[in-house]
């Protein structure tokens, strides 16, 4: 079957970026919007029909086998070494095209309304499909070089995007703080493919998931700090994901992207561009599982369990509703990143990785989904604060039930899609560890929580007055909702009763069918349906219960609110002992030994050039002297000489 058609899946946003970028920007309204939406649409039906075909039509017998559609050489290194340029589809790829696209096209057709009169409409849909881009270039990468090379693409388009309003001085401290620690983090990243590859003399993801146990003992025979040098790169890798998934604690740059456009929060950084760390390490997954016994993966469980934690408590202090949304977006990648941690390989055992993608698929919905009803929230009454809204259901009612159905989703409570999923990453986790589970089983509490705290404060709480009557948002915009309302209430049904998740993607290939543990599925429904009440109890009517109970945990809550002050922590590192210890020290050694040392040469040379310029005056009469006076010394000389 012919599968070159698979390559204008990512170059169709590629082209609309192209023509809104040089000759679109200034066109009117909708014309760059529509432009954009083009590219991306063509890429949707390439990609719901990619998908079709190699799920239900080449892979009818449930073989699943890696295809590489396009690949052409880029660049060779040595004889071994070569940068290749494909398109590689495999279940996980597969689904992330149908993920990317579908959010992606969404959110592009909300921004026609949300981005309506904003001066930067043509700048924002150049930016989007760039985006776009990139991240389908990111899940059909064939090897190492080619994630890498669209990662850090992804990372260019992240940085325009959330200083988009750059004439606001927080979008830009925000857009350097996000490219800054993304690009740390993608230091080691480089360093850990370097290593991987020195080591394996590969940079195809076939062939590295290919290696057997022994294959990659042998190539990693050698050891650094007690761990293989494999493990080693392969850990290195894991900080480049982490900086990207906002994993702590390199997470610090999340919250404060939500200083770019809603729709932008709605697609990079809740749907797409922060699972890319959660989608590289199930691309590497067997090599994670099988090198050194699989402890690399502990480390991912540990980080993915902490920071899922984490974030899931400060999510509940927060008042900025893109904020509060922001946490659980990674505290959620925790969740997935947990679960990847915990997985086994084969049969049941490899439920935590299909659990993490299931959960991937089905968090890209009804998180975009929050995200795209906060903007819409957020247009009708000018503000980011829940302290600022209120009764909002009345004067919203699209917003307050698709809302509703995504905080639903997200609290995991029967039928609906988050549900499936994270019972199941529950049900990995037991199996694992019975810490990890209660970790989680806590944190779904937390979540329903947090998330039923914004419902109320946002929709009930109290009937305010406003300066203006707010009103629903534009069919561009609700529409969109509409049919993310729908997925999120169906996804998970679909994929676990009728077209089974387990079956299409495992971590070898061989289908496995997910079940449901009522036990612990009801003791996280229980703690769910606890979380709401409480949540319900403090925030349906107004009153001063919420200041009760943040007031009874003193300072654990005042730390909560202050993100337990890791931005202070990171800040007094860098400005009080890199800038002003380490820093000042090289500086005082530069200044005072090197270019003094410089400027001591340069000094004495112009200094001896100041006092032997005369003997070039450029006059006659000066040399004839200097000859007759060197004449008679060298004459007195050798008198001299001659009469001793």
């Amino acid at each position: 079957m012919d599968w070159s058609y698979t390559i204008w899946i990512p170059l169709l946003p590629l082209i609309g970026f192209l023509i809104i970028g040089f000759v679109g920007r200034k066109l009117p309204y909708p014309i760059p919007g529509l432009i954009g939406i083009t590219g991306i649409f063509g890429a949707l039906v390439l990609s719901y029909i990619t998908a079709y075909k190699y799920f239900f039509v080449v892979n009818a017998d449930m073989t699943f086998e890696p295809i590489k559609a396009v690949e052409t050489l880029w660049m060779t290194f040595s004889d071994k070494l070569h940068f290749n340029m494909g398109v590689l589809l495999d279940p996980i790829s597969v689904m992330m095209l149908v993920v990317v696209t579908t959010v992606s096209f969404l959110v592009h057709l909300y921004s026609l309304g949300y981005m309506k009169g904003d001066p930067g409409f043509g700048r924002f849909f150049t930016f989007l499909s760039l985006f776009t881009f990139s991240m389908l270039g990111l899940v059909i990468a064939t090897n190492l070089f080619q994630i890498y090379f669209f990662w850090e693409l992804v990372g260019v388009s992240s940085y325009l995007l959330i200083g988009f309003y750059y004439e606001k001085p927080s979008a830009i401290l925000a857009s350097k703080k996000a490219f800054i620690v993304t690009r740390f983090a993608d230091f080691f990243f480089l360093i850990g493919i370097l290593v991987i590859s020195y080591y394996t003399e590969t940079f195809d993801f076939l062939t590295l998931n290919g290696m057997s146990e022994s294959a990659l003992a042998s190539a990693g025979s050698t050891s650094f700090m007690g761990m293989s040098v494999l493990a080693l790169g392969l850990t290195l890798a894991f900080v480049g994901g982490a900086g990207k998934s906002a994993m702590f604690p390199l997470h610090i740059w999340l919250p404060d992207a939500m200083e770019g456009p809603t729709p932008v929060s709605a697609l990079i950084h809740a749907a797409t561009m922060v699972v890319a760390g959660v989608f590289l390490v199930a691309r590497l997954f067997p090599m994670y599982y099988h090198v050194d016994g699989g402890i690399v993966l502990s480390i991912i469980a540990f980080v993915g369990a902490s920071s899922s934690l984490i974030a899931a408590i400060i999510a509940t202090t927060q008042m900025d509703i893109k904020r509060v949304l922001a946490f659980s977006t990674m505290s959620q990648i925790g969740y997935m990143m947990l679960s990847l941690g915990v997985s086994g390989y084969d049969g049941h055992h490899g439920l935590g990785y299909t659990a993490s993608m299931f959960h991937l698929f089905t968090h890209a919905f009804f998180k975009s989904l929050l995200f795209l009803a906060a903007g819409s929230i957020i247009h009708a009454v000018h503000s980011n604060y829940m302290t600022k809204m209120g009764g909002l259901r009345k004067h919203l009612p699209i917003t307050h039930i698709t809302f509703l159905l995504a905080s639903l989703a997200i609290s995991g409570i029967y039928p609906f899609a988050g549900f499936f999923s994270k019972d199941a990453i529950l049900d990995a986790a037991h199996m694992h560890s019975p810490i990890y589970f209660w970790i989680g089983w806590f944190v779904a509490g937390l979540t329903a929580f947090y998330m039923f705290r914004l419902y109320f404060r946002i929709f009930w709480y109290e009937d305010r007055e406003y300066h203006h009557t707010p009103h629903e948002s534009p069919l561009t915009m609700t529409v969109p909702l509409m049919i993310l309302a729908l997925l999120s209430v169906v996804s998970g049904f679909i994929f676990f009763y009728i077209l089974p998740f387990g079956t299409y993607i495992t971590p070898t290939g061989e289908e496995f069918h997910m079940h449901i543990d009522w036990t612990l599925a009801g003791l996280s429904l229980a703690i769910a349906v606890v979380g709401i009440f409480i949540a319900w109890f403090m925030y349906f009517k107004k009153n001063n219960k919420a200041e009760k109970v943040a007031n009874s945990f003193g300072m654990l809550y005042k730390w909560a609110y202050n993100k337990f002050y890791i931005d202070e922590i990171y800040m007094f590192v860098t400005k009080k002992i890199m800038f002003g210890v380490v820093s000042a020290g090289w500086m005082w050694f530069d200044t005072k030994i090197v270019d003094g040392s410089m400027n001591l040469i340069g000094n004495t040379t112009v200094k001896t050039s100041y006092a032997i310029k005369k003997l070039q005056s450029g006059k006659m009469q000066d040399y004839v002297l200097a000859v007759v006076v060197g004449a008679v010394a060298l004459g007195a000389i050798f008198i001299y000489i001659w009469t001793r």
